[in-house]
């Protein structure tokens, strides 16, 4: 250990490439045994190992000898977090914003540490109210949860009978916006409070520029540049009409 610490010190002044691989191939056993504990996740172990060589990477270009922590300590979390990125970015079904997906995951652990904490299941108000959030939310985020792995339209149900492809509809094409609509939420969820109420009263009420002015007690100038600003920034999030 005393050698590779030389190596780590040596590598952080001089950022020589030959060092990097040198110190990446003696912690691969570390990066392995990570991606292992995933491994019941769904995902090929051989995928995980490379996602986790990946942050091994990332651990060994950050980490500073200087502080004086062991590596593994340091490597340790920053390489459990790119697998667990990479379950959050690449292994949804369906596609989903990032906020549902991150509130999904939190919802999840809330309700475990409730359950144990309350000796029962706890109420959907129950966990909204220990993230911070509210009832709709944690729900939409719970239904979110099942865009994580799709049903094969070859299976039947439980009672056999015909496989579930038989029994699906014409596409609707409204799904082909989808995709957008949950981007636009996430866009909309980002603004200040003020934007929001802005886009709100411009769509939702349909009111002119000068009524949005008069109900938020600024120029209607102003108003018309908060609009184009913000629906600039929309158009390049989705394609909007």
């Amino acid at each position: 250990m005393d050698d590779l610490g030389s190596i780590f010190e040596e590598y952080h002044r001089t950022g020589d490439r030959r060092l990097r691989n040198q110190l990446i191939e003696a912690h691969m056993d570390l990066a392995e045994q990570i991606a292992r504990r995933f491994g019941d996740r769904g995902e090929p172990v051989d995928d995980l190992v490379q996602v986790a060589q990946l942050g091994l990477l990332k651990a060994v270009e950050r980490f500073d000898p200087a502080k004086g922590y062991k590596f593994s300590t340091f490597a340790e979390p920053t390489i459990a977090g790119e697998v667990k990125r990479h379950f959050r970015d690449h292994t949804w079904s369906v596609r989903v914003g990032r906020r549902a997906q991150e509130l999904s995951q939190q919802a999840r652990r809330a309700a475990d540490d409730l359950s144990q904490q309350l000796g029962r299941t706890p109420r959907t108000a129950e966990v909204a109210a220990e993230l911070g959030v509210t009832t709709d939310e944690v729900l939409a985020a719970l239904d979110a949860r099942s865009s994580y792995r799709a049903s094969s339209l070859d299976a039947t149900d439980a009672d056999g009978g015909e496989p579930r492809r038989e029994r699906v509809g014409a596409t609707d094409p409204r799904l082909e916006r989808v995709a957008d609509r949950v981007a636009m939420e996430d866009f909309l969820a980002s603004l200040p409070e003020r934007e929001r109420e802005l886009i709100r009263l411009r769509f939702e009420e349909n009111l002119t520029q000068s009524e949005i002015a008069a109900r938020l007690g600024i120029s209607q100038m102003h108003v018309s540049r908060l609009l184009r600003r913000t629906i600039g920034q929309l158009r390049n999030v989705v394609d909007v009409a």
